[in-house]
């Protein structure tokens, strides 16, 4: 801030005082904002004032407290700035809880909950600080030889209370929690063992070459195999996609007279209505067999959805029917590449393709969603597929024989899980399933949390629902021993059922617990060592994704909140089990692949289906121009209360580890609830309208 010097002057000094002269630190109070300037005195007298010792110190003293006065303006405003927004936000309802009533009452148990455990850790920190200040704490290692005795020879009230706590803690509090936590670690091993069986299936895929052959060769086709398809797009209030999935499925390279798509229009939004239905006719008008359908009674949702359109007297023609949803954009020889599976193997149910994702690098969440997905279809997809061939359904970019789901019962709407329940029942019949790894849709990730975290909602309470649904099912099938250990333990309980629950219950309750009953304890490779190693294993598939290994880590364990809510949900068939909200669409296609489509050569059985080039460009344009538009619009953060909580609750529990310097589980700690925090203030993805 400034410069030592000596109080005395020596004659070198007073010849050359106006040399040795430092400057005057000057404080300016600049409202709203304070700066700290430099003066140089402008003539001897000034600057033998300024040298003069009582006058010095004086100086220093206030240059000192203005600095310090500074430092904590600007906290203080660093700090109110926070509080000011989370309140209004919290004011103006925007925050997790303020969706609607069913929400409310389904996430007051969970967030009381952590709501008390934040209360006691706080009155638990202040507890074990005011020991430590007093001198009334006893080190861990000494517990031992201090609980043999009777008394632990204390003066004080303070020191009587502070010895009853410990004996409830080692003796009632510890013993329970400890047998929690080896509970939880026990699950945990196991489905670490289950996903490095996995990635070593995998493993012996690639090294092996293995992947689906099809009974016959593609040269095939060319010789007239080409059966009747059916192909719907069901959507729902999708403004931002509709243009570009119809416009993708209408160029599919197949026969006209052997395809027929049907747009299935569940919207309740007039002017989307008519925006679909008019792009219908237009691409009808260009040679497409295309129709548009819109429910009056819209029950059921999706499955309520696919289920009247399979009612049409027409579908009896068809053999095989191909569903995508509203985002995705099938390439035009998708049918080509999924159809011939089929062929000659009438023991398959179902072909299903990999997603590929057009914003897989918009943002920090898209990156995480990717590297989760990705895993998804390149381990768990590939190897059931291969194996056992059975796997979950993905809703999308799939292609069914009518006749297994006809026999399978259809699509029912008892959950908000169709894509599997008909998997599930379908492979109950003994239909197999074929995975294409190498056959790619491309489509959207979801760039806020809030819609990824309503769509995570409903893909883990749905499978909750559908095991209580099944297991009866399961129970009585045909099916061989090893297909119903693999339905019921490892595809249902392993990986939809106590996943989440050891994620949310080891790292956000037991953990920061153990903080303050350290009587309880997790090691070292049960926090750091395994999770990191798991978390390696799942990044491999999306090896680009590599430096983002540390964020996915702590971000899994911070969605742990969101699906173990979803789950129990599920589970004990709460209100919002049964809720759908559809996943918010951007519509990011690249303006190349778009032109793309209508720049391709002209198909013979297609001769008038192509748009205008020039036409379809302007379209690009007028697109861009909305986004653009849509950009400029004020964006405002959601306050996520559950996620706020836990994060102070951590906090606290790794300030707490420093009393008992424990260096891996502090920096667990600290970096888990950052991590809260910023997911709490919607700090990361986009921010919603």
């Amino acid at each position: 801030m400034g410069a030592f010097w000596f109080w005395g002057e020596t004659k070198e000094n007073k010849k050359h005082h106006h040399r040795a002269t430092p400057a005057a630190v000057v404080v300016k109070m600049e409202n709203p904002n304070w700066s700290i300037g430099e003066m140089e005195p402008n003539d001897e007298e000034s600057a033998q004032d300024f040298i003069n010792g009582s006058k010095l110190r004086n100086k220093n003293a206030k240059q000192l407290t203005w600095v310090l006065l500074l430092k904590a303006h600007r906290a203080a405003g660093f700090f109110s700035s926070i509080a000011s927004a989370v309140s209004r936000r919290v004011k103006a309802g925007k925050t997790d809880s303020a969706d609607d009533s069913n929400n409310r009452v389904k996430n007051r148990i969970l967030f009381a909950l952590i709501k008390s455990m934040l209360v006691i850790a706080i009155l638990l920190f202040c507890f074990e600080v005011s020991a430590l200040w007093n001198g009334t704490k006893w080190e861990l290692e000494n517990l031992e030889n201090v609980m043999r005795t009777t008394t632990f020879g204390v003066n004080g009230l303070f020191g009587w209370v502070y010895e009853r706590w410990v004996r409830v803690r080692v003796e009632y509090l510890a013993p329970p929690l400890q047998f929690l936590a080896n509970g939880c670690v026990v699950l945990f091993l196991i489905q670490s063992l289950d996903r490095l069986v996995l990635c070593l299936g995998c493993f012996w895929i690639k090294i092996r070459k293995i992947r689906p052959v099809a009974a016959e060769s593609g040269s095939d086709l060319e010789d007239g195999y080409f059966p009747m398809v059916l192909v719907q797009i069901p959507m729902c209030n999708e403004r931002e996609v509709y243009q570009q999935s119809i416009a993708a499925v209408c160029n599919l390279d197949w026969p006209q007279e052997k395809l027929l798509i049907q747009v299935l229009d569940d919207s309740d939004d007039p002017s989307t209505q008519i925006l679909i239905r008019e792009e219908v006719m237009k691409w009808r008008d260009q040679g497409a067999n295309i129709l548009y359908r819109h429910r009056v009674i819209r029950d059921g949702y999706k499955a309520g959805n696919l289920k009247s359109a399979m009612g049409c007297s027409y579908v009896k023609d068809y053999e095989f029917v191909a569903i995508f949803d509203a985002d995705f954009q099938p390439n035009p020889d998708f049918l080509k590449r999924t159809v011939i599976h089929f062929k000659d193997n009438d023991e398959v149910g179902l072909v299903q393709a990999r997603w590929s994702f057009v914003n897989k690098d918009e943002n920090l969440l898209t990156r995480l969603q990717n590297i989760n997905l990705s895993f998804h279809f390149e381990v768990e997809q590939q190897v059931n597929g291969i194996f056992i061939n059975f796997f979950g359904f993905n809703g999308t970019a799939g292609v069914w024989r009518i006749k297994a789901l006809e026999e399978s019962g259809g699509w029912l709407e008892r959950t908000t899980v169709e894509d599997m329940d008909i998997a599930v029942r379908a492979h109950l019949n003994g239909w197999k399933f074929v995975y294409l790894n190498d056959v790619e849709c491309q489509c959207e990730l979801p760039e806020s949390y809030e819609a990824y975290r309503k769509q995570q909602h409903r893909w883990h309470s749905g499978p909750m629902q559908l095991f209580r649904l099944c297991l009866p099912d399961i129970i009585r099938s045909k099916i061989s021993i090893w297909k119903k250990f693999n339905m019921i333990f490892l595809f249902f309980l392993l990986r939809k059922l106590i996943l989440p629950f050891y994620s949310f219950t080891l790292f956000c309750i037991i953990l920061p617990m153990t903080m303050f009953i350290p009587e309880a304890e997790l090691p070292a490779w049960v926090v750091c060592y395994i999770p990191a190693a798991m978390s390696f294993l799942n990044i491999l598939p999306a090896p680009k994704s590599f430096p983002f290994i540390v964020p996915y880590l702590l971000f899994e364990n911070t969605m742990s909140v969101t699906k173990f809510n979803a789950m129990i949900s599920g589970l004990f068939q709460l209100g919002s089990a049964y809720e759908w909200v559809v996943t918010k669409k951007s519509g990011r296609s690249s303006e190349g692949d778009l032109v793309a489509l209508v720049e391709k050569e002209m198909k013979p059985q297609r001769a008038n289906s192509e748009p205008n080039l020039a036409e379809a460009k302007e379209e690009l344009l007028i697109q861009a121009k909305k986004a653009s538009a849509k950009k400029k619009k004020k964006k405002h953060n959601r306050i996520y209360m559950k996620e706020l909580s836990l994060a102070f609750l951590l906090l606290m529990a790794a300030a707490r580890s420093l009393l008992s310097s424990q260096g891996i589980h502090f920096y667990f700690l600290l970096f888990q609830g950052v991590s809260f925090l910023l997911v709490g203030l919607d700090l990361i993805g986009e921010q919603v309208d």
